[in-house]
């Protein structure tokens, strides 16, 4: 796991030290996420310069020095992520090829060898693994950008000027004296709406995400520097038709067919994860998922897995405790940290410097604190995440197909009305009324902040179809070109109905949607960040896409069932790990952010939501941002989400502006 930078200087006038000086303040940016090597390499005849950062995890000598050119010399590669089935690859490319000889052992070397052996797509069918890399062609003079199947690993790329720029954060694009950065109100709406920026938007004009599982191809010599016109980007693996075609062609064995497939599938996935010449361990949450991967990971291991668990003093955001539990079970080396709110909160400042875009999904607190306890013993760990978007763990993959089944007949004024009796109640109120009658309730509604889930049902519950239903759910700002002066919202793979995968039931729309979307743009990132940020890697054995093919194979009675989702994960969980360990309610990764605004960080967002602030600023209208925060410091209602999108964007700006 690195940090990669690059170049192409389209004038030809800046000389090779110059190339070089840059390329080296580009990679320095990037040194929190390569903290054990930094190289360079530039081609002067045509502009090109490339950088890279180090974090040693396979073959931790410098035959892992990157830029790496290839044995031919045709290729020069920079790479950041990890290819678990480099060495089946060596082995194959070694029986056909007696010739080749390697400098060292590290997975780099071995991709350059079969881009070299079977060209750039053939190889990338080839590669198991999360990555983002750069590929000069040489002979061709062709730069290549390309970004792994399910977008673990980030890569930004745009044109400053005669300059076109890339690299693994924004902050590194920033270093190069041509950045004249500015602020897309188009992105910033978006970032209201989702709380992330989603692909391939950046949160500046002219900067882009690139897209999960697709190649850009740039050739270097094209003078005609204009988006569309000099680069071309295409796939190579797409979401898309791996689950119209998984729903094609279902699995159709049994239920406990199904269970040793995926058991068999996801364990290989495990097994193939834990290979690193430096320690590695797993995040343990006590949930389905995170169990999942550390069962079979002791499954498979001769000591115990070192595990790492996040503990709160709020009994309601605190998950330490099931954890423990599990821990015990499996018998893994076991590491809890329970964080004051003071500890928690310290994390603030770091966070817009962290993620580098606003990003404003409160975990990102627990996310960091949880990697930076696991980067003092591992250098790598596991995590579960994936697993509820193949396997409809969220509750809107099972709510709201019932509550269509529910309601969906009744005309849309009658649902307006129940909407509106819904909220006639604040959700504090509804919030005081189910923990007073909580012993009473069926398991099905004992559920964590009742009253923000009523009230965001009361927002959907008049809508006029599942997928609106979805929208609605996934919304913070329910009009953000409201809020956000001169914006309006672009289309995303979310609004642009001709992304979507063709699929015949809605459900199984909102879990293409959420892997495409949720999944890359908000989990994945926040992931990467906090986890870079202290040099460890983060690996997602749920995402190998052998297992993401064969999860839209398995059908949706096998996911959910009973009213409750991932019921086939739960099932092959239960061979390693006791029901009664595992079946609870889902609390999810958050933090008391709506009591902390009221106490600890008054001052600080009173500070970054002053009215005379926004309005000099520009990008807000202050009159509806204003009543939110008076509401909520008075306690009539809790809009801890919304005003958290705007603190995170104003902190953001504020750093990037001393920058």
């Amino acid at each position: 796991m690195c940090g990669i930078i690059g170049f192409v200087d389209l004038s030809l006038r800046t000389s090779s030290d110059k190339l070089q000086t840059i390329a080296t303040s580009m990679a320095e940016t990037l040194r929190h996420r390569g903290p054990d090597d930094m190289g360079t390499w530039v081609d002067e005849r045509v502009g090109i310069a490339l950088g890279h950062r180090r974090l040693s995890i396979v073959d931790l000598s410098m035959a892992g020095h990157q830029p790496m050119h290839s044995v031919c010399c045709r290729y020069v590669m920079v790479f950041n992520g990890e290819i678990y089935n480099y060495k089946e690859i060596r082995s194959e490319l070694e029986k056909t090829n007696a010739f080749l000889s390697w400098m060292g052992h590290s997975d780099t070397e071995v991709m350059l060898a079969a881009i070299s052996e079977w060209g750039l797509e053939a190889a990338l069918k080839r590669f198991v693994g999360m990555f983002a890399f750069a590929l000069c062609d040489r002979k061709k003079r062709v730069l290549y950008l390309v970004r792994d199947r399910l977008g673990e690993k980030p890569l930004y790329y745009g044109r400053m000027g005669d300059v076109l720029l890339f690299g693994s954060e924004l902050k590194a694009l920033r270093a190069h004296p041509a950045w004249q950065g500015e602020i897309s109100r188009e992105a910033l709406t978006l970032f209201m709406r989702y709380n992330y920026v989603p692909t391939p938007y950046s949160i500046y004009k002219g900067i882009y995400k690139l897209t999960p599982g697709t190649i850009l191809s740039f050739e270097a010599e094209d003078q005609k520097l204009g988006h569309g016109e000099n680069w071309s980007i295409k796939p190579y693996w797409q979401a898309r038709q791996i689950a119209e075609a998984g729903m094609a062609d279902p699995f159709t064995g049994t239920d406990a067919d199904a269970i040793t497939l995926l058991d068999r599938q996801l364990r290989n996935s495990v097994s193939a994860q834990m290979v690193a010449d430096v320690p590695l361990g797993a995040f343990l949450s006590g949930g389905v998922d995170s169990s999942t991967v550390v069962a079979l990971m002791q499954k498979q291991s001769s000591r115990p897995v070192k595990t790492f668990t996040i503990g709160f003093h709020e009994d309601s955001y605190n998950e330490a405790g099931y954890a423990e539990e599990v821990a015990k079970h499996l018998g893994t080396d076991h590491n809890v940290l329970y964080v004051t709110p003071q500890e928690a909160m310290d994390v603030i400042p770091r966070l817009p410097a962290m993620y580098d875009e606003p990003f404003s999904d409160s975990s990102q607190i627990p996310t960091f604190l949880v990697s930076e306890l696991a980067r003092q013993h591992v250098a790598v760990s596991l995590s579960g995440d994936g697993g509820d978007e193949l396997f409809a763990g969220y509750t809107r993959h099972f709510w709201s197909r019932n509550l269509w089944q529910k309601f969906g007949w009744m005309p849309r004024c009658l649902r307006g009305t129940i909407s509106r009796l819904l909220t006639l109640l604040t959700p504090e109120q509804w919030d005081i009324f189910f923990k007073k009658f909580r012993n009473m309730l069926p398991k099905t509604l004992k559920q964590s902040n009742p009253g923000y889930k009523l009230h965001k049902l009361s927002g959907v519950l008049s809508v006029a179809s599942m997928e609106d239903m979805y929208y609605g759910l996934t919304s913070h700002w329910k009009s953000p070109f409201s809020i956000v002066v001169g914006g309006y919202e672009p289309v995303n793979v979310t609004t642009d109905r001709e992304q979507w995968a063709n699929l015949d039931d809605s459900t199984l729309l909102m879990m293409y949607l959420d892997l495409v979307s949720y999944l890359p743009d908000d989990i994945l990132v926040k992931v990467d960040r906090a986890a870079m940020n202290i040099g460890l890697e983060s690996r997602v054995p749920f995402l190998d896409h052998r297992v993401v093919e064969l999860a839209w194979r398995i059908p949706l009675s096998m996911k959910i069932r009973n009213g409750q989702g991932k019921w086939i994960l739960r099932q092959l969980l239960y061979k390693y790990v006791p029901q009664k360990l595992i079946e609870r309610p889902k609390t999810g990764f958050g933090i008391p952010i709506d009591v902390w605004l009221r106490g600890p960080l008054r001052d600080w967002a009173e500070g970054l939501l002053a009215e005379e602030r926004l309005k000099d600023e520009g990008f807000f209208n202050p009159a509806p941002i204003r009543k939110k925060w008076l509401e909520h410091l008075s306690g009539v209602r809790n809009w801890q989400y919304h005003l958290w999108d705007v603190l995170m964007f104003q902190a953001w700006f504020q750093e990037s502006s001393r920058n």
